[in-house]
């Protein structure tokens, strides 16, 4: 990946998808858009394009119907610690320069600040029996099986460390020793790796108030069920929260669900409707969650809550639980034709 802020320029008649390949194929995470006269007329953020996908827009929609018109801007010259104070303010990665309107650069958080570590905690859950997979998993937890050359909890503990972040919590129940004794404190892998473990399964969101007292408490927490196989930039993710001031977000998977029949609707005996075998979409929850000091701090020792459960109770409250749509790839490897497809997809996604 380049670093050439030139190679994300684009114009307002570029459609939503050729912006995407643009943010995906730069390491600036971010497109910026342009008018004949070289002057910024707005910029466009992974973020923005995840958010435009749930309004139900396509990805040949233009550009133009998701970007930011009112973007953050530094003037040129602008010195590297207002810039740094600039971007942590307002909780961007990045913010073009401009000289009286026309673009003349881009500066990020990465480089000012040389920033590539992340404190915030990653608590993964490796606490299931893994029923589905038996009889592999009568001697081994699901998260230490192997795909490729490697545990599934390898890979996943790699995936953040090379997106930055090096503070892990591993939620165990079934057969921890395996899970402790691989990784110990995490030094082989140059992470810091702690370990709780409920004597009792507390459900997804129960787990999270058995975490010490001494993690750090002021940042958000991603969690992620340690069965899942993604190659989801991390970063965007916990960018995509903290823009968004969410209380929590959760990853979500588009499912589409073909019914194999024409289905007829009607009022009374007469037909007002027919259409041939439907396709119906649905979001569905990845098992990847951004959850905030607040909702944290919510959850009591050894309480049993599900994630779903603690979500909804947040969203009573302040309508700030969002979803963060995964474009990436995402395997739930649950049931033994995952675990074979995970076997063949590993060696593709460069993961292993």
């Amino acid at each position: 990946m380049s670093h050439d802020w030139k190679n994300v320029q684009i114009t307002p008649s570029a459609t939503i998808l050729e912006a995407l390949e643009v943010i995906n194929r730069e390491a600036l995470q971010i497109a910026l858009v342009i008018n004949e006269d070289h002057h910024l007329i707005g910029v466009v953020t992974d973020g923005d394009i995840r958010r435009a996908l749930l309004r139900n827009l396509s990805l040949t929609d233009s550009i133009a119907t998701v970007m930011n018109t009112n973007p953050t801007v530094a003037q040129i010259g602008t010195h590297r610690k207002q810039l740094i104070d600039l971007m942590e303010s307002k909780g961007i990665l990045a913010v073009p320069l401009v000289d009286d309107g026309k673009l003349v650069g881009l500066e990020s958080l990465q480089n000012v600040a040389n920033k590539n570590r992340y404190l915030n905690p990653v608590f993964i859950m490796a606490g299931g029996f893994g029923t589905r997979l038996r009889p592999l998993t009568d001697n081994c937890p699901k998260p230490m099986l192997k795909v490729g050359d490697k545990p599934i909890l390898e890979t996943v503990i790699n995936s953040f460390i090379k997106s930055g972040f090096s503070n892990f919590y591993i939620s165990t129940h079934y057969m921890p020793e395996v899970i402790k004794q691989y990784f110990g404190d995490g030094s082989k892998l140059g992470v810091k790796i702690s370990y709780v473990y409920e004597e009792t399964p507390l459900g997804t969101g129960g787990a999270l108030g058995l975490l010490p007292d001494d993690m750090v408490r002021g940042l958000p927490l991603i969690m992620i069920n340690g069965d899942v196989l993604t190659n989801v930039d991390f970063q965007r993710l916990l960018s995509y929260h903290i823009e968004s001031d969410a209380d929590a977000t959760m990853c979500v998977r588009e499912y589409d669900f073909q019914i194999p029949y024409g289905v007829i609707e009607g009022d009374g005996s007469r037909i007002t409707s027919m259409v041939e075998k439907p396709i119906h979409r649905f979001f569905v929850n990845a098992g990847i969650y951004v959850v905030s000091p607040r909702v944290l701090s919510s959850v009591n020792k050894n309480q049993k809550i599900d994630m779903p459960t603690l979500l909804e109770m947040h969203m009573v409250e302040r309508q700030k639980v969002l979803m963060f749509p995964i474009l990436e790839y995402w395997l739930d490897i649950g049931r033994m034709e995952d675990f074979n497809r995970a076997q063949l997809d590993i060696h593709t996604l460069g993961m292993n």
